[in-house]
């Protein structure tokens, strides 16, 4: 038997009908039906005419858009020092600080909750603080890596050049290194926004009782109500498609401008 590139791709092609393709037309079907199987957008009004579902996808926004501002703020300059800086061994810092990724996830905010407990008591009285620093603590590898990655990949000449031309370092920093660095930063926010907005296990463990929408699904879900669950998963995939396409967008410009800069 001859292994052809069409015949290679049967296992792959497979897979992807069998655990992508139907599981998400079984969501559209429940999405847009009720529980006598008629076609509906009843459940897609409900949900945006809903305050508390409005609600809940306004702090997922939130808790996302916090989260992945403070990881920002603590990755560019670490992921800058290291991959700038005179160390002798810039990839054994790197490890260090990719390592927790290593960890079970229940277990490192299972550790950060007990400090939090001894320092603030109960857990219950800050809630949205005690959330913002679980997942910053969670989701910061996932933004320094990325940003790692793309400044170790820039050119050496190209701020000295920039310097040679009489640009401050302020300058170089803002008109060369910044905007060349700017895929990895998409690539950051990509990864760490959109799990920030479902991941309601740092809620549950830290006693923030405010539902996100991964908790929202998981909740109708339970309730065996699979039509509002998938509505809902439906929302998502479409915010998720909405941001991905334009993180997508933002880090083509910035290829682009990579490229005319060289």
């Amino acid at each position: 038997m001859v292994f052809t590139r069409r015949r290679l791709s049967i296992p792959y092609i497979i897979f992807v009908l069998g655990f992508v393709i139907l599981p998400l037309l079984v969501v559209l079907y429940y999405a847009f039906t009720n529980g006598q199987g008629q076609l509906t957008v009843e459940n897609f009004q409900g949900f945006f005419t809903n305050g508390k579902t409005m609600g809940t996808l306004f702090y997922s926004l939130v808790i996302a858009a916090v989260t992945t501002f403070f990881c920002l703020l603590l990755a560019y300059p670490t992921a800058y020092i290291l991959a700038r800086g005179n160390f002798s061994r810039n990839g054994v810092w790197m490890i260090l600080i990719v390592t927790p990724m290593w960890i079970n996830f229940t277990l490192r905010i299972t550790a950060i909750k007990e400090i939090l407990s001894l320092l603030e008591g109960n857990l219950a009285m800050y809630p949205f603080f005690n959330t913002i620093l679980c997942m910053v603590y969670d989701f910061l590898p996932f933004m320094i890596l990325p940003i790692y990655t793309a400044i170790l990949k820039l050119d050496d000449a190209l701020p000295e050049a920039a310097a040679d031309l009489g640009a401050k370092k302020t300058q170089v920093f803002m008109k060369v290194m910044l905007p060349l660095s700017m895929p990895g930063i998409v690539s950051g926010i990509t990864m760490v926004f959109l799990p920030a907005m479902t991941n309601y296990v740092v809620l549950d463990m830290v006693y923030n009782s405010t539902y996100i929408m991964g908790s929202l699904i998981g909740s109708y879900f339970y309730a065996y109500d699979w039509h509002n669950g998938s509505m809902i998963s439906m929302v998502l995939l479409i915010i998720i498609f909405v941001i991905s396409w334009f993180t997508g967008k933002l880090s083509d410009d910035a290829e682009n401008q990579r490229g005319g800069a060289v």
